[in-house]
């Protein structure tokens, strides 16, 4: 696939990037060269290639998942400026 002049103004403009006459150019043939090795890629077969997130096979270590309050409420709480029965005591808003 080739990339046209107009091309890259426009990926320059979407990028809100300024780009010179010459530095157009230069783009043009890097643009078209990346394209270029991406079309190499789909030539390859990878039907017999299981899908895969890195290079090296590993499962994910997993937690248990329990609910619970965190166990330092009491820590919290220390930073309240007034509690009561375990709660925070804030002003009252609504009559």
């Amino acid at each position: 696939m080739s990339v046209d002049r107009a091309t890259v103004h426009r990926i320059a403009h979407l990028a809100r990037i300024a780009v010179t006459e010459e530095e157009a150019a230069r783009l043009e043939k890097e643009l078209s060269g990346i394209l270029e090795w991406v079309a190499q890629l789909d030539e390859i077969d990878t039907s017999n290639v299981e899908p895969m997130t890195r290079v090296v096979a590993m499962t994910m270590k997993k937690r248990k998942d329990e609910v619970t309050d965190g166990n330092c409420a009491d820590d919290i709480l220390k930073n309240a400026p007034a509690v009561d029965d375990h709660y925070f005591v804030v002003p009252k808003i609504v009559e």
